[in-house]
């Protein structure tokens, strides 16, 4: 029996979150919440991510859904539920261990009260 698409992903694999963006075209917003030209930002946002960051985060314990999750059905409009990469389309400028740094805010990864149950933006309906 082959592992499920989400125990294949949940984990930090930088390969897996570029297999999975490889499908994701900028044309097509995936989530509610999202404009088209938000999307685009956030999309391009994502690949300057995966090229530059990626092996980073994922040495530093980053996970998909850390990075890349969204509320099942409400996308980023709950953004309680949202990873670092889909807030805005800002790029990244660092990693650590505790936080991503964009060029005007700072994403940190262990918040205190954020909720369990997202999905990787790339599994949104």
């Amino acid at each position: 029996m082959s592992p499920s698409p989400a125990f294949k992903i949940e984990p930090g694999s930088p390969q897996a979150w570029r297999e999975a963006f490889l499908d994701m075209k900028p044309s097509v917003v995936p989530c509610p919440g999202l404009t088209p030209a938000g999307w685009q930002a956030v999309h391009a946002a994502c690949f300057d991510f995966l090229d530059k960051h990626a092996d980073e985060a994922g040495r530093l314990g980053w996970t998909t859904l850390q990075l890349f999750g969204v509320h099942l059905f409400l996308g980023v409009i709950r953004s309680d539920f949202c990873g670092a990469m889909v807030l805005n389309g800002d790029l990244v400028s660092a990693v650590d261990e505790n936080s991503i740094r964009f060029e005007r805010t700072r994403y940190y990864r262990n918040t205190i009260g954020k909720p369990a149950g997202a999905v990787p933006i790339w599994a949104a309906k």
